[in-house]
Formats: structure tokens, C-alpha cells, sequence
């Protein structure tokens, strides 16, 4: 576990005697006597697990400091040791600096060592329950995806590359909080799993559909937003996914930034997610992007013009004819693959991961495939 500590004092002596004190109890000390030399510090030796600041500093004083402590490594515990012990100064520090202890000078060695503990307890708490976070929703996020491949291989298919136009697109326009528009593009299908598999054979071959054929179809994506609004942090990605069939017309000004950035979610899955079907049915990239062009009510044109400059094909590509026995994990289909019974397993353009792979040699030992197949071999990017 990160066990760094920083402290920031404009009295040299001080922290020398600071580190004298504690270098058998703490191992990884690091001292600054500004507050743009403790910032520096952050920025080339951090994350800190706890930095802990004076008061009365020029230029910079510690309110100010751990302000931008917060801001930089929001993880990091911040307190305050200082001989301005009144309380105006406590009020800022828990406000703005939003520090853990408020400490005064001089502090016994005893207390702030038990400080600095419980500060790197509670830092321990707080990155746990990120990890922890983190492993839940990406194994959520693998979970439904490897659903979609299984009930749905040409919606999973899309999905891949949808998320690598998404993907492109929000690193393009520099938008904050990428990790959520990729997923987002991941995800888009997943409400997929609730249409009838007559009704999608229907749109993946471009055949006309009925009035509540259609009317099913085009609900797909508020299904989707229902299975992941539950999920924690998925809350916005929940709601872009039910706005990507949603007209760049129809939008009305955002309210606050988080809905601002809902919106131009929505906005970039429609788009893409559109665009993927053009080239779904096999159209060329260019026509694509000029027929909708045409539709200037239903796409948002700063988003078209991103995505026209986007480099579509993977690269150095090379096309080979192999037996199940010889796919590898990464490889991507180049033609659907189907049971000797004619039923659908996978779609041109998936992945083989290794659950579909697994899937593949079951079907194979019991139904039987046709082999040898087509598959792509890459080292382009996987968005």
C-alpha cells in the first residue's frame, strides 16, 4: 500500500526536526517549504497517501494548498499543522481544503504519529473501495457484454466497433470523463437482448419491417438504459444509451454539466451507432458520412465532421483461412459463422474472446461447424 507522506512547511528546521521524529515510524517522507514546491512534488513523485501542511506560508498558504491537493489527487488525505490555531483558520482548512485533522504546533511526537496512522487507514479505505469499485463494475461490464456475444453475435459485433468510433470521437474532442462515452458504446446494444432474434435477423438484413417490428426495435436502447441504471456509476451511461436513437433537433439546453455531457453522449451514439449501419450493409465510409450530412435535423454536425477524420480501418490487416483449432484469443471473424444446423454463433467482425472461443468448440464437437473460415489477423487498435 502507498504509504508516502509529504510535508509542507516554510521553516526548514521544522521539518528536519519533523523527520528526525518519525524516519522509524514512517519510511517514505518527502518535505517541501513552499506550497509550489510541495505541488511539484505531487505532480513528479505522487501520489501521496497524506500530506500534511502549515498555515502561514507566503505566496501560498495552506488553505490554498490543500485546495489544490484536493483538486489534483482527490484521494490523498490532507491535514493541517499549524501555531495559528484560530478558528476562522480551522473553518477554511475543513471547508476548502476539506483536511482530515487540524493539528496544532507544537504537536508531541505520539499525536501526530497517531494522526499520520489513522490518516493512512482512512487513505487505505478510501483506494480499497475504489479498487473494489472498479473490479465490480468492470467485471459487470465484461459480464453483460459476453451475455450480448452469446444471445446476440452481430449486436455484440457492432458494439466493439461502435465503442472504438466513440471512443476516438470523445478523445478527439478532449471530453472529460472518457472511460464513460467508451462504455457507453460498448453497452449500446446490450438492450438487444430483450428483441425478438426474428425481428434483429430482420434489420441486420436490411428487410422491411412492421409497424410494431420497428416500434420494438427502436425501444431497444430505453431497455438497455433500465438493465444498467441500477449498476453504480453507470447512472449517465444509462442515459445516453437511452438517448442514442434521440433527433440532434430535439435536444433543448442543458441545465447543468452533467447534463451537458449526457446530452453530446446521446448525440455521439447516434451518430455512431447509425454510421456503424451504413457500413453494416456494406457502404463505403465516405457515402455514408454525406448521406447523413443530408439529415442535418437529426445529426450533430461538429460530431460528423470529428468522425469524417477518424482513421475507420484497422490496421496492417491480413486475411487467413484456419480451423477452429488454430483460432487464438484476439483473432476477428471475417464471415458469419454458423452450426451445421444454421444457427448464427458469431458475426463478421467479432472478436474471438475466450468464452466465445470455448463456445465454438462445443458447437463443433456436438452440432459440427464449417471449416476452415475466414478470420482477420491485426495489430491495429482495438478502441
Amino acid at each position: 500500500m502507498n504509504r508516502k507522506i509529504l510535508f509542507v512547511d516554510d521553516e526548514s528546521n521544522i521539518l528536519t526536526a519533523i523527520k528526525r521524529q518519525l524516519r522509524r515510524d514512517f519510511k517514505e517522507i518527502d518535505t517541501a517549504i513552499s506550497g509550489e514546491q510541495g505541488l511539484n512534488l505531487i505532480k513528479e513523485r505522487g501520489p501521496y497517501a497524506v500530506v500534511i501542511s502549515d498555515m502561514r506560508m507566503p505566496e501560498m498558504d495552506g488553505v490554498k494548498f490543500l485546495s489544490r491537493v484536493k483538486d489534483m489527487s482527490p484521494e490523498t488525505v490532507r491535514m493541517m499543522l499549524t501555531g495559528n490555531a484560530d478558528q476562522e483558520t480551522a473553518i477554511m482548512a475543513v471547508n476548502e481544503g476539506r483536511i482530515f485533522r487540524f493539528l496544532n504546533k507544537p504537536c508531541p511526537k505520539e499525536m501526530l504519529k497517531a494522526a499520520i496512522d489513522a490518516a493512512l487507514e482512512q487513505y487505505r479505505l478510501i483506494t480499497a473501495e475504489r479498487e473494489l469499485l472498479n473490479q465490480t463494475l468492470n467485471g459487470s461490464i465484461k459480464v453483460m457484454a459476453e451475455i450480448l456475444s452469446q444471445v446476440n453475435p452481430v449486436a455484440f459485433s457492432r458494439a466493439m466497433q461502435i465503442r472504438r468510433y466513440v471512443s476516438g470521437i470523445a478523445t478527439e474532442l478532449k471530453l472529460p470523463s472518457r472511460w464513460q462515452f467508451s462504455i457507453a458504446g460498448f453497452l449500446s446494444q446490450i438492450g438487444c437482448v430483450t428483441v425478438p432474434n426474428n425481428i434483429l435477423e430482420k434489420v441486420y438484413a436490411n428487410k422491411k419491417l412492421s409497424e410494431e417490428e420497428n416500434l420494438i426495435f427502436r425501444r431497444h436502447p430505453e431497455a438497455g438504459a433500465r438493465i444498467l441504471a441500477n449498476i453504480p456509476r453507470l447512472e449517465n451511461i444509462s442515459q445516453m444509451i437511452a438517448l442514442q436513437n434521440k433527433p440532434f433537433s430535439s435536444y433543448h439546453l442543458p441545465e447543468s454539466q452533467n447534463e451537458k455531457l449526457i446530452q453530446l453522449g446521446g448525440q455521439i451514439l447516434k451518430v455512431v451507432v447509425d454510421f456503424d449501419y451504413w457500413l453494416f450493409l456494406g457502404q463505403k465510409p465516405g457515402i455514408a458520412l454525406e448521406e447523413m450530412r443530408k439529415d442535418t435535423r437529426e445529426y450533430n454536425p461538429r460530431i460528423l465532421d470529428v468522425l469524417s477524420k477518424m482513421d475507420i480501418g484497422p490496421d496492417r490487416l491480413e486475411i487467413k483461412r484456419l480451423r477452429l483449432g488454430q483460432i487464438l484469443v484476439g483473432m476477428i471473424l471475417n464471415q458469419d459463422l454458423k452450426a451445421k444446423n444454421g444457427l448464427l454463433l458469431a458475426s463478421k467482425g467479432q472478436k474471438i474472446t475466450l468464452s466465445l472461443r470455448e463456445r465454438l468448440m462445443n458447437f463443433s464437437r456436438t452440432i459440427g461447424l464449417d471449416e476452415p473460415f475466414e478470420v482477420l489477423i491485426t495489430g491495429g487498435r482495438d478502441g
